[in-house]
C-alpha cells in the first residue's frame, strides 16, 4: 500500500503531498494536484498545514540510567557526586535487570512520542556490572523493529589500559561479541588517558566498529584529550566513524587554540556532540562569577567544518534531574546557550545526528527515507520555541506515533 501525506507544510513554506513507495519518498508535488500514481490501494493522511520536518534523532542517550532520579538522588548536584551516586546504588542493589528493562523501553517511548526514530545510547560495560546492562536494554528494544533505529555504545569503564584493566577489558570484549554497535570510553577520566584512546581504538578497528567517546566533561582548560583522540585517528589512520561527545574543556580555551584543535578536529573527520541539557547543570558549580556555560567551543568547530550533532545527554537520573526526552528542548538551549540559529540547531537535532549515525539524511527529495515529524507549529523557530505536543511521527513513511491535546480557558 503506497502512503500519501497531503497538505504537508514544509520550512521552505511550500504547501505539498508526499507519497512514500517502500519507506521512501516517491514523489513530492503541490498540495491538491494529486501525486502520481495514487491509484489503488492509497493510505492517505490529511496534515492539514502542519509543518513536516525530518524527524529527530539523539545521538547520546543513556538509557539505563533514565528515569531514576527519584531512587538515586545526587545532592551534591555535579559530575562527581552524580557518579558516586550511581555507584553507591548500583553496589547497593537498587537495580534490577527486570526495573532496567521497564525503564528503557518508557525511555524510548518518551522519544517515540517526541518525533525521534533514530537513538544512540551509551551503556555501561565494565567491572561488576559486566555486560548485564547491555542485556538489559537488547531485551528492551525487542519489539521497536520498524519504529526506532537504535544503537548501542559500550560505555567502559576505568581503567582501560595499564593496571587493574584487565576485567574491563574483557567486558568489552564481551559487549563486542554480544553485538553492541560502538566502543566507548571516558579517557579524560582515566589514569591513561591516551593508553585508554588505543585500546578502544584497537577495540574498535579489529571488531569493524564505530567510535563514541565522552571527551573532556570538565570546565579544566588544561584537560584536552580531544586533541589526543584527533592525533590519535589520524596518526593510525582509524576509518571507521569517530565522535566525540560533550568536549566541554574546549569552550574555555582562547578563540586560537579553539580554532587550531577545531582544524585537527576536522581532518580527523571527529563528529562533535554538545549536550547542553546535562552539562548545563552538572558544570561551572566552581565557578560562582561569571558561570561558564558547560558547551564546547560550536563556532570553532562549525567553522572548521566539523559535523555538529547536539544531544540531550542523560533525562531525569542523578546526572541530570530534569529533561524532555524531546530534541526540541536540546534545540532551545543551542539557540539560547549556544548562540545558535534556529534552523542550524535543528539541523543539529535531525539530520547531522543521522549523518552522524551513517543514515540518510531527510531533504523531502524524491529517494529520502520518509522518517518525518510532524507538528502544530507555523516554523522551526516557533516549533522550538513552543514544543507544541501535538505531534505526528513517520517512520518509512508509517504513522507510528501521534499526540494530541486538548487546551481550554475556562473564563
Amino acid at each position: 500500500m503506497r502512503t500519501v501525506i497531503t497538505n504537508a507544510r514544509l520550512a521552505d513554506r511550500r504547501v505539498v503531498d508526499i507519497a512514500v513507495d517502500d519507506g521512501h519518498i516517491a514523489s513530492v508535488t503541490a498540495a491538491g494536484g494529486g501525486p502520481s500514481g495514487t491509484s489503488g490501494d492509497v493510505s492517505v493522511i490529511d496534515l492539514e498545514g502542519w509543518l513536516l520536518l525530518p524527524a529527530m534523532a539523539e545521538p547520546h542517550a543513556h538509557l539505563d540510567k533514565a528515569l531514576t532520579a527519584e531512587i538515586v538522588p545526587n545532592p551534591r548536584g555535579d559530575l562527581a557526586g552524580a557518579i558516586n551516586a550511581w555507584v553507591a546504588a548500583a553496589e547497593a542493589g537498587v537495580f534490577t535487570q527486570d526495573d532496567m528493562v521497564v525503564r528503557i523501553r518508557a525511555a524510548i517511548d518518551k522519544l517515540l512520542f517526541n518525533g525521534v526514530t533514530a537513538i544512540r545510547s551509551h551503556i555501561n560495560c565494565g567491572s561488576g556490572a559486566g555486560i548485564s546492562h547491555l542485556i538489559a536494554a537488547q531485551e528492551a528494544i525487542v519489539g521497536y523493529d520498524g519504529l526506532v533505529d537504535i544503537e548501542f555504545v559500550a560505555l567502559t569503564h576505568s581503567p582501560m589500559a595499564g593496571v587493574g584493566s584487565e576485567a574491563n577489558r574483557r567486558s568489552l570484549r564481551d559487549a563486542i561479541d554480544h553485538g553492541v554497535h560502538l566502543v566507548g570510553g571516558c579517557p579524560h577520566l582515566e589514569p591513561d588517558g591516551a593508553g585508554s584512546i588505543a585500546e578502544a581504538m584497537s577495540a574498535a578497528r579489529s571488531a569493524g566498529l564505530a567510535m563514541d567517546m565522552h571527551v573532556d566533561e570538565t570546565l579544566d582548560p588544561a584537560m584536552l584529550t580531544i586533541r589526543d583522540l584527533a592525533r590519535a585517528v589520524i596518526d593510525s589512520g582509524f576509518a571507521g566513524r569517530v565522535t566525540a561527545s560533550h568536549c566541554v574543556s574546549l569552550g574555555m580555551q582562547s578563540p586560537q587554540v579553539q580554532a587550531a584543535i577545531a582544524r585537527e578536529v576536522a581532518e580527523a573527520g571527529i563528529t562533535i556532540v554538545p549536550l547542553p541539557q546535562t552539562n548545563l547543570f552538572l558544570q561551572g558549580r566552581d565557578h560562582p562569577s561569571a558561570t561558564p556555560r558547560g558547551l564546547t567551543a560550536i563556532a570553532a568547530l562549525r567553522e572548521a567544518g566539523v559535523l555538529i550533532a547536539a544531544g540531550a545527554d542523560n533525562v531525569q537520573d542523578p546526572f541530570n534531574l530534569v529533561g524532555r526526552s524531546d530534541p526540541l528542548e536540546t534545540a532551545a538551549l543551542l539557540v539560547m546557550a549556544g548562540h545558535v540559529l534556529p534552523d542550524d540547531a535543528y539541523e543539529m537535532v535531525s539530520n547531522n545526528v543521522r549523518r552522524a549515525m551513517g543514515l540518510p539524511v531527510v531533504r523531502f527529495d524524491v529517494g529520502d527515507p520518509a522518517d518525518f515529524v510532524a507538528i502544530d507549529a507555523p516554523s522551526i523557530r516557533a516549533a522550538i520555541a513552543d514544543a507544541p505536543a501535538d505531534r505526528m511521527v513517520f517512520k518509512s513513511g508509517r504513522l507510528i506515533a501521534s499526540s494530541a491535546t486538548t487546551r481550554t480557558i475556562h473564563r
